[in-house]
């Protein structure tokens, strides 16, 4: 009971913390590599918290304010250990921004208690550590009234084997081959051969 009660006045604090949160978040230096995010170290405490509550005391995470998202509410990155949260939450409510902390939250407990085992997104694993965080019947998905925003495609691929094409916003970090002809003549592995050749602004302008 007095770990709840403590539990219980650490998030008064956290809801003090989210009302006096400025409305947009400050313009860091443009020479950051991560300028689009934000840790919140009072979030951070928040998790841990709640982690031990549950059982959990030798998982740490990172909770960090996120710009980029358009239309998610928040993401969990498991290999990073890092809780990614929309910055329009605070237009919302704070109540919102606790429950989608502990949705996200919820994944990595999951992923804990199960080990190497791979688990589904959304089964009963990550059920239950939402019931263990305070949320039982929680929804897979918000509905949340973000609206989306559509945004123009750019960068236009082909595959060199059979045609296919790909579109994309962002150009690719890494090298993005078909997967059909992967499949066919590689057994799923990526094969070089079959790597998204990107075509000219050009080119397309004509076709």
């Amino acid at each position: 009971m007095k770990t709840k009660q403590l539990l219980f006045d650490f998030g008064k604090t956290v809801m003090r913390h989210l009302r006096l949160m400025p409305d947009a978040p400050p313009k860091p230096p443009s020479r950051r590599k991560h300028a689009h995010l934000s840790r919140d170290p009072i979030l951070e405490e928040l998790s841990h918290r709640l982690l031990r509550v549950a059982g959990c005391r030798d998982l740490e995470v990172q909770v960090v304010w996120n710009k980029r998202l358009r239309t998610t509410a928040g993401l969990a990155c498991w290999t990073r250990k890092v809780i990614s949260l929309n910055y329009r939450l605070l237009d919302v409510s704070p109540s919102e921004v606790q429950r989608t902390l502990r949705h996200e939250l919820a994944h990595f407990l999951a992923q804990h208690r199960a080990g190497r085992r791979r688990i589904p997104a959304h089964g009963r694993e990550w059920r239950e550590a939402c019931r263990d965080l305070g949320i039982p019947r929680e929804p897979r998905c918000h509905d949340l009234p973000f609206k989306r925003v559509k945004m123009a495609r750019k960068y236009f691929y082909v595959c060199p084997e059979c045609g296919t094409q790909l579109a994309r916003v962002r150009r690719p970090t890494r090298p993005v081959a078909c997967l059909k002809c992967c499949r066919k003549h590689s057994a799923g592995r990526y094969d070089n051969r079959f790597r998204f050749v990107q075509v000219p602004a050009a080119e397309r302008a004509a076709a």
